[in-house]
């Protein structure tokens, strides 16, 4: 089983001593890896505030969760990702995806696609980036990017390449990541109305995405690292069943007929006492092969998990 690894996130910073103070608690308290959202709302944009992250950080890696691949093309990307793996000296981890916030599409006039065509076009950018992070001229033609003899731009400290984050939760994308990245995340499926697929997210749901993961690896598995956040709910509590009759009542879970073991048991729920969290996560990595856990903005609720467990 490979090692656990712990990410922490920071969205609600508004000038640079609260953000610099944010990363550096983030490394102090332990985590791995900071990892920056990409998303058109009042936040600061992850390429500027990861430089800032790099200058006043030696150990901690840095990357996203994740990129919107509709957002830039990929040569601009990856001059930008090469710039910042050199300037944190190997610290990247680029985190992208296929996009998903339809609102953001809206605001901007940029057209959102199906998800079919959205993943293809997110596989032809990933095809660019790594042929932009190696060593020679790219030559590029494809449906959605055409790269011509793009040679001189600079290259990231970490060969081939950093390592790529992709995660999803449908069967084409996730199985694309399996192939292609070296931590692949399981994510709430988008279904055809729009709303998530919150039965997908309980423990037999994500069963079935880490199946998908471990057959299209193939002999990549185990050089693989599989994620999770708690896209549906996270707490540290001594009522981890109040907590979960709360999530059942509320927000995402409202109106889905789930029982408080099937929430608690989720992947995507970090709901309980540190000592139950310990257990679950330990589980996660017995039965699903689950060793890397992001936890956004809770990390220093959850900085007592991450010492129990990093690193072993």
């Amino acid at each position: 089983m490979r090692p656990f690894r712990f990410a922490a996130g920071i969205r609600h910073t508004t000038n640079r001593t609260e953000f610099i103070d944010q990363v550096r608690a983030i490394e102090d308290l332990g985590y791995d890896a900071l990892m920056l959202s990409d998303h058109l709302v009042d936040q600061f944009a992850p390429i500027a505030a990861l430089g800032v992250a790099a200058a006043v950080t030696t150990r901690l890696r840095l990357g996203t969760f994740v990129f919107n691949n509709d957002l830039r093309h990929p040569v601009v990307l990856a001059q930008e990702m090469a710039t910042l793996d050199r300037l944190s000296d190997g610290r990247l981890e680029l985190g992208i995806g296929a996009g998903w916030n339809v609102p953001e599409y809206e605001s901007t006039g940029i057209r959102f696609d199906p998800g079919e065509v959205r993943i293809d076009r997110l596989g032809e950018a990933v095809s660019i980036l790594k042929g932009v992070f190696s060593d020679g001229p790219v030559d590029f033609q494809g449906r959605f990017y055409q790269v011509k003899g793009l040679g001189d731009l600079p290259r990231p400290v970490q060969r081939p390449h950093p390592p790529f984050f992709i995660g999803g939760g449908s069967p084409k994308l996730l199985r694309f990541a399996a192939q292609n990245a070296q931590i692949v995340g399981i994510a709430p499926r988008v279904l055809k109305d729009g709303k998530a697929d919150i039965k997908g997210c309980m423990l037999e749901g994500s069963a079935r995405k880490v199946q998908i993961i471990r057959e299209a690896a193939g002999e990549r598995l185990a050089e693989l690292e599989i994620n999770t956040y708690p896209s549906l709910g996270s707490k540290v509590t001594d009522d981890p069943r109040g907590s979960a009759r709360e999530l059942r009542e509320r927000g995402r879970l409202r109106g889905v007929e789930l029982s408080e073991e099937e929430i608690l048991g989720s992947p995507h729920v970090f709901v309980g006492t540190v000592e139950g969290l310990v257990e679950k996560f330990q589980s996660l990595r017995e039965r699903l092969g689950i060793n890397h856990f992001f936890v956004g903005e809770d990390y220093r609720e959850f900085a007592p998990v991450v010492d129990r467990l990093r690193g072993r």
